[in-house]
């Protein structure tokens, strides 16, 4: 899986992180989405799914 966020469309709502903590994190001033991980393993697959599906802003995207 190879995982991009589009930062400036980012909100800071904190879901990504909610779902998938090992992929995500937020920057501590802003808030704003950080990718920890661009190529996670498919035990992270399905977290990642989550965080792009409920993700408000919807700004991450994913492919196999």
């Amino acid at each position: 899986m190879k995982v991009t966020v589009d930062s400036k469309k980012c909100i800071a709502a904190g879901m990504c992180v909610a779902y998938a903590p090992e992929v995500f994190d937020q920057d501590d001033d802003s808030g704003i989405v950080v990718l920890l991980d661009d190529a996670p393993s498919s035990e992270q697959s399905e977290n990642v799914r989550q965080a792009a599906e409920f993700c408000p802003a919807q700004l991450i995207s994913f492919h196999d």
